[in-house]
């Protein structure tokens, strides 16, 4: 039977299983994440940041802090075929596989493509590295910065609108990113004792939800989930793959995708309930 993603409006046993930080492009701390979650009665949250586990120890130390749980993940860079298709992986342990050597190289990549459209962007724009990086670690830059930065420069008013214009694919600005195989990707979590979830399948920045036949390759590799309850997802396109994926035998999460000021989704907007974060922590290498 599919399991689904309970509404923000039950504060029953409610987790939220996609969050950032500022350990990659969200703009508040595992800390206020963590307070955030227990003043919304959250039972707990993951985070889930893009390519990286660094946030992992404050955010264990701030939910043990606040009365949280936490659920250990993070959000992978990964493309099929011309799609962008981002990977939640629960729990993996990074001493495992290659998918820790895998995930730097898309870091390192990551930061090469930021420094070049930093460059072109600066010659038409009063923007500098400096002022994209500011305080923060140069290893998880990416077009958020870089938008936060011409933002506070005067040039746009918001994130959304930089990524509208300079930042969208097409633009003179945009540089493609470097990207793992989602096939590939999914084994290499599983490899490492994670649980992959396929994120955001249905956003409406996307031209079609996730192919039915792409979602079929992903569950034979060892896809476990799908992020159905998720703010930016269409809801036209949710009956059909809900049946698919009740016929795949995945299981439905539902999460915020919350990236503090950076973007417009609330903690707990999109929630899930204690039985899929035990089905996770059962399987996880990493439970918590």
């Amino acid at each position: 039977m599919l399991r689904t993603g309970t509404p923000a409006t039950s504060r029953d046993r409610r987790y939220d299983l996609h969050t950032h930080s500022v350990y990659s492009d969200g703009t508040t701390s595992p800390g206020a994440i963590a307070e955030e979650a227990a003043g919304l009665g959250l039972a707990g949250f993951a985070l889930t940041d893009h390519d990286t586990v660094d946030g992992w120890d404050a955010a264990r130390a701030a939910s043990e802090e606040h009365g949280v749980d936490f659920l250990p993940g993070m959000e992978i860079t990964t493309r099929h075929r011309w799609r962008s298709t981002h990977l939640l992986a629960y729990g993996p342990d990074l001493g495992r596989g290659r998918l820790s050597e895998e995930i730097a190289e898309v870091r390192r990549s990551r930061v090469e493509r930021a420094r070049e459209m930093v460059r072109l962007i600066s010659a038409d724009y009063r923007i500098s590295w400096e002022s994209v990086i500011g305080d923060g670690d140069a290893s998880t830059v990416g077009r958020p910065h870089i938008a936060d930065a011409l933002v506070v420069a005067g040039y746009f008013p918001h994130r959304s609108a930089v990524f509208s214009d300079l930042l969208r694919p097409g633009s003179p600005y945009y540089i493609d990113t470097y990207a793992l195989e989602t096939l590939d990707t999914i084994r290499m979590v599983r490899e490492a004792g994670g649980v992959p979830v396929l994120a955001h399948p249905a956003a409406g920045r996307s031209s079609r939800p996730v192919d039915p036949a792409a979602l079929r390759s992903f569950a034979e590799a060892g896809l476990w989930g799908i992020e159905l309850s998720h703010p930016e997802n269409r809801a036209e396109w949710i009956p059909g793959l809900r049946e698919q994926a009740g016929e795949l035998g995945l299981v439905a999460t539902g999460a915020s995708d919350y990236h503090g000021a950076g973007k417009a989704n609330r903690l707990g907007e999109c929630t899930s309930g204690a039985e899929v974060v035990e089905a996770v922590r059962a399987l996880a290498a990493v439970p918590r």
